[in-house]
């Protein structure tokens, strides 16, 4: 039998309605600022890769992708749009460019990026334009973030394959669109339905969301996933962010690079590639290339280090304990690389506070013009 939300009639608006009463009740208090999620470490030894869908609320986007065997992380955000660092009171209220969705790190030898793609066509109404459910606005519109041509190939044939299928009367809605920054939401909305089972739940009922996809999918089960052949990157440049060996360090490195990046050394202030560098742009990790810094967060601190006020990607971003000085320090790390970057510091400027004191040494600057042509193509909207 053929299905869509908007066959459902008066008894699902009647539901969506109460959806929406639980969601203002459970969400509209005062928001905190973005906090950095919790976060399980990846497997030792294993390269992940990123996956991010929008389905209407995050909330009911997470479980669903947490309990696959090789998901590692599933963080729950807000992507798509021109506002950098946006709360979620601005996102829900519609009038920023950004709509809810979920960032999936997985582990690509344990679970294919194919595979993820069904689990998510499986948690929502893609002939919705709208919004998803009793979530209207376009802040909830479904859409696929793709980093690069494979996942767009992929994306673009799992969609053919759902309207092939003719399953849903409606035209498929839902977008494949270019990967922005993505901006991890409040700590509270990170699993949600752990924290808040019996209000989680309520929701899901009472928006219509959990009588939809049983309706599509009760009597459609998903086929066990295929083993992956292997690791995939992203794009036709590696997004997989590879340590190289200790002699392909040495090689490539110059004695200084080395001596910081492995040696937890540090450059002499005011006579580094960096520190007065004015030009639009990304800093990515010399040794494994994954994205730090953007020049939109640099600032003259004064210090002749490059400065910084946050990371363009918490998640590329390790921090530990320095006591090699009398005073501890918090020393930060790129997490694939496992490169020495510098310190960060809270003496920095509004609106974070922090200044990230990072070494030229560990960095490679790549120009604004040359983003799309190195693999980076999707941090070009931080130049808008």
């Amino acid at each position: 039998m053929k299905s869509s939300s908007k066959t459902m009639g008066a008894a699902i608006a009647l539901i969506a309605a109460i959806g929406v009463a639980v969601g203002l009740a459970s969400t509209h208090a005062d928001e905190p600022k973005p906090d950095k999620p919790d976060a399980k470490a990846a497997p030792e030894g294993k390269k992940l890769e990123t996956a991010i869908f929008a389905g209407g609320c995050f909330w009911c986007m997470e479980p669903p992708f947490e309990k696959l065997e090789g998901v590692v992380r599933v963080t729950s955000g807000y992507t798509g749009g021109p506002e950098k660092s946006p709360s979620y009171q601005e996102v829900s209220s519609g009038n920023t460019g950004h709509v809810e969705a979920v960032r999936v790190e997985y582990d690509p030898k344990a679970v294919s990026y194919e595979h993820l793609l069904e689990v998510f066509w499986r948690q929502i109404d893609p002939t919705d334009d709208g919004g998803q459910f009793a979530d209207r606005g376009k802040q909830y519109r479904t859409a696929i973030f793709v980093a690069g041509r494979e996942q767009r190939d992929l994306a673009e044939a799992s969609k053919k394959k759902l309207e092939k299928a003719k399953i849903f009367d409606e035209p498929i809605v839902t977008e494949i669109r270019q990967a922005t920054p993505f901006y991890p939401a409040e700590k509270y909305h990170q699993d949600y339905y752990k924290k808040n089972p019996g209000d989680y739940k309520r929701y899901r009922i009472g928006s219509g969301r959990e009588r939809f996809l049983e309706s599509v999918w009760g009597h459609r089960p998903l086929e066990a996933p295929k083993k992956p052949k292997g690791s995939k990157s992203m794009s036709n440049q590696s997004k997989q962010y590879d340590r190289p060996s200790e002699a392909e360090l040495r090689k490539e490195l110059t004695p200084l690079q080395y001596k910081v990046t492995q040696e937890e050394g540090t450059e002499p202030p005011f006579r580094n590639e960096y520190w007065d560098d004015k030009r639009e742009g990304i800093y990515v990790d010399i040794v494994s290339g994954e994205p730090l810094f953007s020049s939109t967060d640099k600032y003259e601190s004064g210090t002749g280090w490059p400065s910084f006020t946050k990371p363009i990607d918490e998640s590329n971003i390790t921090e530990h304990v320095d006591r090699k000085l009398l005073m501890p320090r918090t020393e930060v790390r790129s997490k694939h690389g496992d490169s020495h970057l510098g310190h960060v510091f809270d003496d920095g400027p509004a609106p974070t506070g922090l200044r990230y004191c990072i070494n030229s040494a560990s960095l490679r600057f790549i120009p604004k013009e040359d983003l799309a042509k190195e693999g980076y193509g999707e941090y070009l909207s931080l130049f808008e």
